[in-house]
């Protein structure tokens, strides 16, 4: 669906194309049983169209939120506010809606922007700043480049003059957004936050990104601060790792959650589904054994919620399977 760099899963580095690429080291058979023995009967996998995603009611995750980043020359109260105005417009589902928008109805980001700033009335009351041109960088994946046509909308209510340029990956429109060569940038908050980590501190540094969001923001905004960087109020938007069941399979066994997952599904007859690194991965299978203490049968090494893992899911070849949060395949969940 989208390329992008995002925070490792493993270790607290960064990783180009992926998506957070949570989970680790099975065989190239395509399945293998994990180190974790798991016992019980699991959860045989369901055919069907309509993925869900479950519930980290254990907070697994970190706090992969939207917000938006801004060089510090620029961020004027009023520039601030109306991005937080986007901000405030946004939430998970609001986040996969778009991304059906682009990725399955194939609109472009910009047409999926107009629409939903109508729908959601994002340029009322947007007070002006004093003008002037706005560079809005967006990474090369279609997620951030909606995301950046909603920014310039909300900014040219504001009475800038704005364009939209895509810039490839973070490690291209990080140092642009510090020099003041692109002004404002859509971010996601744990993933900028161990970037910028990286780059002061040097590789595997001690995290300082959490579940916790507000704990989150307040490291990323400190990180920031060393190089010039501010940030917006995060939206309720997250775009992380999710672990995804057909809507048959959580009907049938009466999964909603992680913990329902654990609870009911541990077995061998429950097939885990994700990119080759998941089994190691403390955002992946790992993590599911520590904080869930579920135990699949096997693992299937597919890619990174990409097509194959949500291909098995839908043909009944994986019980649940690494997507991401945001997924336009889980539009109508």
């Amino acid at each position: 669906m989208r390329a992008r760099t995002r925070l490792a899963i493993g270790a607290v580095g960064v990783l180009t194309a992926g998506l957070l690429s949570g989970c680790g080291g099975a065989g190239s058979s395509g399945t293998k049983a994990p180190e974790q023995g798991a016992s019980g009967a699991g959860c045989e996998p369901v055919a069907g169209e309509q993925l869900v995603a479950l519930d980290d009611d254990k907070k697994l995750q970190n706090a992969d939120n939207v917000i938006p980043a801004v060089n510090a020359d620029v961020a004027n109260p009023q520039l601030i506010a109306a991005l937080d105005k986007v901000s405030a417009a946004l939430d998970t589902p609001k986040l996969i809606e778009l991304n059906k928008a682009t990725d399955q109805d194939r609109k472009s980001p910009q047409v999926a922007a107009e629409e939903f700033a109508k729908a959601n009335d994002l340029a009322a009351g947007i007070g002006k700043g004093p003008g002037g041109q706005i560079v809005v960088g967006a990474a090369n994946f279609s997620e951030s480049q909606t995301l950046a046509e909603l920014y310039k909308i909300a900014l040219s209510a504001a009475g800038y003059q704005v364009k939209v340029q895509t810039v490839g990956n973070r490690e291209l429109y990080e140092p642009a957004l510090e020099k003041g060569e692109i002004q404002v940038v859509p971010e996601y908050a744990a993933t900028m936050a161990e970037f910028l980590n990286t780059k002061a501190n040097g590789q595997n540094p001690p995290p300082v990104s959490s579940p916790d969001l507000d704990k989150t923001v307040t490291a990323l905004k400190a990180e920031g601060d060393k190089v010039g960087i501010v940030f917006g109020t995060a939206s309720a938007a997250q775009d992380q790792n999710a672990f995804a069941v057909t809507k048959a399979f959580a009907d049938k066994y009466g999964v909603q959650t992680l913990s329902d997952l654990a609870g009911k599904c541990s077995g061998q007859a429950t097939v885990l589904a994700g990119p080759p690194e998941c089994p190691q991965r403390p955002k992946c299978q790992a993590g599911l054994v520590e904080v869930y203490d579920f135990k699949a049968g096997s693992f299937s090494s597919l890619d990174a919620g990409g097509p194959q893992t949500k291909t098995a899911l839908r043909q009944g070849r994986a019980s649940v399977g690494l997507v991401l949060s945001s997924d336009a395949a889980l539009a109508g969940s």
